[in-house]
């Protein structure tokens, strides 16, 4: 007969990493899968867990369905959000997979079924059957939940995407271009139809509605030049946000921007601008020291 286990925490701790990453990649928000996971170890807690034959996938379980009850608020919050929602940035692509950020913009318009069973599938390599019990759904019904998000996923993977490399070379272009004021520059890097989405949450100063297109962004930052803190803010970070090439600014004041790009043939297709000071406290902890 097994042992009871008195101590939950010593099967939860190694899994926490895996469980925030799935909580993380269904809510965009680390504060709220902090909170989702945290749940899920109360419940854990609470479980007569001498029964329990996989603890992983109970836990699973769990927090996919907390994240699936979260997602219901989160609709009509982001619903009345003051401009652009785009997922919290996080350094590095942390979970190895990749799904970047442009692919989890993908995934909000989705259903969080469709987005549950693709995430657990695709990404974090369940099989049906698995899936099927973490969303109680058959799994007939979520290999076609699965199927639906892969092919709107498939959509907005790049055709020709570029090296890291060369990926953080034109990153490091734009910001210089972005500083200099040099409009030939920025002319070069943008794709024709390139587009700008900024999110300050209503917090900051952002603009509100994307901007498409290489002549309407060229004119945008023409105006931002003659803000007179756009030329000194500091770069403080030059790296990867959730799979992007990308970098982080501090304004004079101690205001901190992410800027991350997807690039493809050789082209910054779309720039991700974050501002909103709740969702910048995890870079500020990691490129500046601080706490916010």
């Amino acid at each position: 007969m097994k042992p009871p286990d008195s101590n939950p925490a010593d099967v939860f701790d190694p899994l926490r990493p895996r469980l925030l990453r799935i909580a993380y990649r269904m809510l965009g928000i680390v504060a709220e899968a902090e909170d989702v996971v945290q749940e899920a170890y109360l419940r854990w807690h609470q479980t007569n867990r001498d029964v329990v034959r996989d603890a992983e996938a109970v836990l699973v379980r769990t927090v996919t369905r907390l994240c699936l009850d979260v997602l219901k608020s989160a609709r009509v919050r982001r619903e009345e959000y003051v401009g652009t929602w785009l997922p919290e940035p996080i350094l590095e692509t942390v979970e190895g997979d990749d799904l970047t950020l442009t692919l989890m913009m993908a995934l909000e318009r989705l259903s969080p079924l469709e987005r549950a069973a693709f995430l657990l599938h695709d990404v974090f390599g369940m099989d049906f059957e698995q899936v099927a019990k973490a969303l109680d759904r058959a799994p007939a019904a979520c290999r076609q939940l699965a199927s639906r998000a892969r092919d709107h996923v498939q959509e907005a993977r790049p055709r020709f995407p570029v090296t890291e490399a060369k990926g953080h070379e034109l990153a490091s272009a734009f910001h210089a271009a972005s500083r200099s004021g040099d409009t030939q520059a920025l002319q070069a890097l943008l794709a024709q139809d390139a587009i700008l989405y900024a999110d300050g949450g209503g917090k900051v100063k952002a603009v509100l509605n994307p901007i498409y297109g290489r002549e309407k962004l060229v004119r945008f930052f023409e105006g931002v030049w003659r803000i007179p803190a756009v030329g000194s803010a500091q770069l403080v970070h030059e790296g990867t946000i959730d799979g992007l090439p990308a970098y982080v600014t501090m304004d004079p004041d101690g205001m901190l921007q992410t800027t991350a790009f997807a690039i493809e043939d050789g082209r910054i297709v779309a720039l991700y601008v974050t501002r909103n000071p709740d969702k910048l406290k995890g870079i500020r902890r990691a490129v500046v020291g601080e706490s916010s």
